[in-house]
């Protein structure tokens, strides 16, 4: 898969794609429906399969100081569309030109003389240019003045529910995984590089990984069953996690702390993925550090539980039936 980061300077050979356009933040069904209609042309032109997307998301450049909102980094958005097909990623940057771009300034220099696109799909809400001033009339208008086709995708539900990027986030922010994972098609996955802690877990015989998510969506601060992967492992182990400041032994930055089911190896500075998988409990502060204790035993059975305590080779489908 290729990746262009400049809109000006396209190779040859990465022009004339099907283009689906959109944030993708998840590549959910509704966002993957977006891209099929992209690779339906793509397959009866025989042209490549692209998806264009802005960096940083138009929400971060407009509002830079709103809360952490990605539910994917974009590598790992970037994985996610190599995994579904796509053949060239444009990453393209959210500045102050592309912002102040009228509808049509976008489709002539972008679209047509930058990327030199055969074909454009896009979601039914899609809006673009100075103002939010373009929809898909305009795109479509466009389309036939400068010689490009243009597809539009409904509304895309989930048991009647519209799957959304907002609606994942705010089933992460209020402890349902569960759900977020039933609209994403797949788990929840934050990753980071597990750092240094106080080590107070081995003291109880439960040593944990701790990492910092960054820039991801905070979910509810709690407890969860998890799925987790060490960078140069080649399963995914079950396990129990708690997000959050820890109020009993003393708050500070928000920190996932993983703690694997029979592992014992030093992975300090290896890159995790954790799956959320089930939300067992919100976050408190205990009275003491032997209460704290006690209720980790009982949030790591309740896991074991829910999981099982052998690793696998794939992560493990969503689970259907918690609805």
């Amino acid at each position: 898969m290729s990746i262009i980061f400049d809109y000006k300077n396209v190779p040859e050979a990465q022009r004339g794609a099907s283009v689906a356009l959109g944030n993708f933040d998840g590549v959910h069904a509704g966002h993957r429906a977006v891209i099929d209609l992209a690779k339906q042309v793509s397959d009866a032109r025989g042209v490549p399969l692209a998806a264009l997307i802005f960096e940083p998301p138009p929400r971060r450049y407009f509002q830079p100081d709103s809360p952490p909102f990605r539910i994917m980094r974009p590598e790992q958005r970037r994985e996610a569309l190599k995994t579904i097909g796509v053949d060239i990623v444009y990453e393209l940057p959210f500045n102050k030109e592309l912002a102040s771009m009228s509808p049509r300034a976008f489709v002539e220099q972008v679209l047509v003389k930058g990327l030199g696109l055969a074909h454009l799909a896009v979601g039914f809400d899609f809006r673009f240019g100075k103002g939010r001033e373009g929809d898909t009339d305009t795109l479509r208008q466009l389309g036939e003045e400068f010689g490009f086709t243009v597809s539009v995708m409904d509304a895309v539900k989930a048991d009647s529910e519209k799957i959304s990027s907002t609606a994942i986030r705010t089933y992460l922010q209020e402890g349902q995984p569960e759900h977020a994972a039933h609209l994403l098609g797949h788990y929840w996955t934050a990753d980071g590089v597990v750092e240094q802690g106080e080590q107070r877990g081995r003291t109880i015989s439960f040593p944990t990984a701790n990492l910092r998510i960054g820039n991801l969506i905070q979910p509810m601060f709690g407890v969860y069953a998890v799925w987790a992967k060490v960078e140069g492992d080649d399963v995914w182990r079950p396990g129990v996690a708690n997000f959050g400041r820890t109020p009993t032994t003393g708050e500070r930055e928000p920190l996932l702390e993983v703690h694997f089911f029979d592992f014992d190896q030093d992975i300090y500075g290896k890159h995790l993925d954790v799956a959320f998988v089930h939300f067992l409990r919100a976050e408190k502060k205990f009275d003491s550090f032997e209460a704290l204790t006690t209720q980790i035993a009982t949030d790591a059975s309740d896991a074991r539980e829910r999981l099982g305590s052998a690793p696998q080779k794939e992560l493990p489908a969503v689970i259907a039936d918690f609805l």
